[in-house]
């Protein structure tokens, strides 16, 4: 009996490996493009890379043997398509999960993410945040523990949103003010810390919730397809911003860009917590439409919901009409500054923003197209945000980000399937 290998399936895995060797280095962008549903075929996977067939099939087997992704085994051509049908591409249901936390003025809440911005699970979040951050991480990082106990999932790493801005590199909330954290808190520090101690596997990240609500409607919803695209949202308190720019979040030399919410949109207005009068911050978040309508706010539901509610169902009285409007004013003024000032080709907004867009679109796009140079010329297409806990998808991204930059080297050592 002869020792000697078939010289033609010996061939065939010396072919393969030189394949994968040159497509190596498409891992990350290749599985970037399935991510964000740019690539729902191998063809257009092909294209995109701007490789040979037989390069793309390899480095999609291989994100697929990394349980990343899922190959149809059997492709079927689109009706009335021609030419040769081509495998189909999808994120692995099954895959590894990041664990994302998001900290707001009225709670918190904890969900595992997977690829594609899909959220697995959620736990039941929480209605009140106290003012020691490490009480309040501990507890958010346990309920995420317990989703992963509970669905048996892999965790790639762990991602905080929180209403401040995160300055780098020290991840530190410089500006917490609606959650009674001491200024300068070293949130990355302590979520990390509180990640390792309940056993969680890969790195941990923290960033504004803004700033990471723009980052997953970019890469999964409203924002898809956009150069320049500014987001601008309310969260439960407050007014924020962010930009991204060629699919990166724009964040300043310090991590401190897009602070929209010190725009000042009307000079006599309400004091503001920085010190000034009449900022965006004050002037156009939930508790302002609530004041501005005549209502008292309630402890039964966040602000956020008791601003969306009365202008979803209230809207014919004038009262409430004429409170939203004059928050849809002040939201157009501020945002035709940095129409100026960015020259964005898409907005899109979060929060009551949003429902303030629904409720009167005209009304807001004429205001910034009046008051921007560059909205007389054409105009700028303002759009709502479409993925609910956009946040939290945001922070699952951050954890999210080193697989896709080298899925490789961030999954060495993990079974494959």
């Amino acid at each position: 009996m002869s020792g000697k290998a078939d010289p033609r399936t010996a061939g065939e895995r010396t072919t393969s490996r030189a394949r994968l060797d040159r497509g190596r280095g498409a891992l990350g962008p290749a599985l970037e493009l399935v991510h964000t549903g740019r690539a729902p075929t191998r063809a257009v996977l092909t294209a995109e890379l701007g490789v040979t067939r037989a390069t793309a099939g390899a480095v999609a087997a291989e994100l697929e043997a990394l349980g990343l992704i899922r190959v149809d085994a059997r492709p079927g051509a689109a009706a009335g398509s021609q030419g040769r049908p081509s495998h189909r591409l999808q994120v692995a249901e099954d895959g590894p999960v990041a664990l994302a936390a998001q900290i707001h003025a009225d709670g918190f809440r904890a969900a595992l993410v997977g690829l594609g911005g899909r959220i697995v699970a959620t736990a039941p979040g929480c209605e009140t945040v106290e003012a020691d951050p490490a009480k309040v991480l501990g507890s958010v990082v346990e309920a995420g523990a317990g989703l992963l106990r509970a669905t048996g999932r892999r965790c790639v790493g762990a991602g905080l949103a929180v209403p401040s801005a995160v300055a780098e590199p020290a991840g530190l909330a410089l500006n917490p003010l609606h959650l009674a954290w001491p200024v300068g808190a070293p949130v990355r520090e302590i979520f990390a810390e509180c990640v390792r101690a309940a056993g969680i596997d890969g790195p941990a990240f923290a960033g504004n919730d803004v700033n990471l609500a723009a980052l997953a409607e970019h890469r999964h919803g409203a924002g898809r397809g956009a150069r320049d695209l500014l987001c601008v949202a309310t969260g439960h308190r407050g007014v924020g911003g962010a930009l991204v720019l060629d699919g990166r979040l724009h964040t300043g030399s310090s991590g401190l860009a897009l602070e929209v919410g010190h725009l000042t949109v009307n000079p006599e207005g309400r004091p503001c917590h920085c010190g000034s009068r009449g900022c965006l911050d004050v002037e156009a978040d939930p508790l302002a439409l609530l004041v501005e309508a005549g209502r008292e706010p309630g402890p039964e539901v966040s602000l956020l919901q008791q601003a969306n509610d009365l202008v979803r169902t209230q809207y014919d009285d004038p009262a409430v009409r004429t409170a939203a409007e004059a928050l849809i004013d002040r939201l157009g003024l501020g945002l035709a500054g940095l129409v100026n000032i960015l020259n964005p080709d898409r907005i899109i907004l979060g929060g009551l923003h949003r429902t303030l867009l629904d409720a009167d679109p005209a009304r807001l796009r004429a205001v910034v197209a009046d008051r921007s140079l560059w909205g007389q010329s054409g105009g700028v297409p303002i759009l709502p945000c479409t993925l609910d806990h956009n946040s939290l998808v945001g922070a699952a991204e951050l954890a999210w980000q080193p697989v896709l930059d080298d899925p490789l080297g961030a999954l060495a050592g993990s079974e494959r399937d």
